[in-house]
């Protein structure tokens, strides 16, 4: 894929010193030798040559190219380039601070720049918003006072929607849900902008658009392109097991809140119970995995842990070992523990949602397969714009 254009492309000096902002991005070692490029499994052709490529665009300060580029993101950061670089630059790791690096540019609200560059905004930003749930919390909700048995029902099940109204609870789901879908959103057309209006060096058709959707699908759903590395099959399936647990919960939360939130404690063998214990075994055991992981540096993907990756988590452990126990004290009929356990749940998993998702860690579930996306769609239009140079050549010869 060709990267010229008609306007002049400028250099830009502070942009290595601004891209070590967001983690490890050691090109002093690198003696730009090919070595990464070309044990790559998934760089097979001449137009996604990474990481080479981005890492070039950083050595010579060409910013708009390396944010018009979708590279980082096809990487997989499977560890093999790392591991064969000569001078142990950790390729792979610069990858991964470039798809920070990116995530700060697509966000218009800049507060994706300052999570990534700041553990004080972070952590402060985690407790100011868990403060609001707390407030919010008293607010709706009603403290079981009293008899306890006034709030348990037949089957000695805590009556949840006594404490807690689903009906009040839902209405902050689709308000958060609400909220983070319009800045995911937006984000995304920004990084459109930048990777598919700003390249002047093609017109993409719309029915391309159509014609590629497909593969937009096909890869958030699977995450196939972790397979093609060699050793980073144990961690795609993880990897896949992590994610889909977490839309599963996700949309059950949000769009079926009324039937998972029930007073009546259903059998273990009940479709209710059954996708929550599924979803959470997914997640606990993705969890445990990479946690164990980056403690043991077991991995090349896990030697280097930036401190977003340790916040992303343990919000994500606290949030599961919280809604374990939330579950455990509804159906033993513990009205007292169920309260405090759904009000350090919601502490957790709202500011979860609500940084994760638009601006860190879960933001790239939705940014890759878009990258790819986006990568394929400019790929079919140069062929059809080739194609049309080549149709007329040949009007032309005869």
């Amino acid at each position: 894929m060709s990267s010229a254009t008609t306007t002049p492309i400028k250099s830009d000096p502070t942009l290595m010193s601004e891209i070590r902002k967001y983690g490890e991005f050691n090109t002093n070692a690198c003696l730009q030798c090919g070595s990464c490029t070309v044990v790559c499994e998934l760089t097979n052709n001449s137009t996604a040559t990474f990481p080479r490529k981005s890492i070039q665009y950083a050595l010579m300060g060409l910013k708009d190219l390396l944010k018009r580029g979708v590279e980082p993101w096809l990487c997989y950061y499977c560890g093999d380039c790392s591991v064969s670089c000569p001078r142990e630059a950790e390729p792979g790791e610069s990858m991964m601070t470039l798809r920070r690096y990116l995530t700060a540019n697509y966000d218009w609200t800049g507060f994706a720049k300052k999570v990534y560059t700041s553990k004080i905004f972070e952590i402060a930003a985690i407790l100011i918003i868990a403060l609001v749930v707390v407030a919010l919390y008293f607010k709706f909700t009603f403290f079981p006072s009293g008899d306890a048995a006034n709030w348990i029902g037949d089957d000695g099940g805590v009556l949840i929607n006594k404490i807690a109204p689903w009906t009040r609870i839902h209405l902050g789901d689709w308000f958060l849900a609400g909220v983070l879908a319009f800045l995911l959103i937006t984000n995304v057309f920004y990084m459109w902008l930048k990777i598919i209006v700003k390249d002047k060096s093609v017109n993409v058709p719309f029915k391309t658009y159509i014609t590629e959707i497909f593969s937009l699908i096909w890869n958030f759903f699977t995450q196939r392109r972790f397979n093609k590395c060699d050793n980073s099959k144990t961690y795609w399936i993880l990897h896949l097991c992590l994610m889909l647990s977490y839309v599963m919960l996700f949309t059950i939360i949000v769009f079926f809140l009324e039937w998972f939130q029930t007073d009546t404690v259903h059998p273990v063998w009940h479709p209710q119970r059954l996708l929550g214990y599924i979803a959470t075994i997914g997640l606990f055991a993705g969890i445990i995995y990479f946690i164990y992981a980056r403690i043991k540096k077991s991995t090349e993907i896990s030697k280097n842990s930036h401190f977003t990756d340790w916040t992303f988590l343990i919000l994500l452990l606290l949030t599961t070992l919280s809604g374990i126990l939330l579950h455990f004290a509804r159906v033993s009929g513990l009205p007292v523990y169920t309260y405090i356990m759904y009000l350090i749940h919601l502490m957790v998993l709202v500011p979860m949602l609500a940084i994760e998702v638009p601006f860190s860690k879960w933001s790239h579930l939705a940014y890759r397969p878009f990258a790819i996306y986006f990568y394929r769609v400019k790929e079919e239009a140069y062929r059809l714009q080739q194609q049309k140079i080549d149709e007329l050549s040949l009007k032309e010869a005869a």
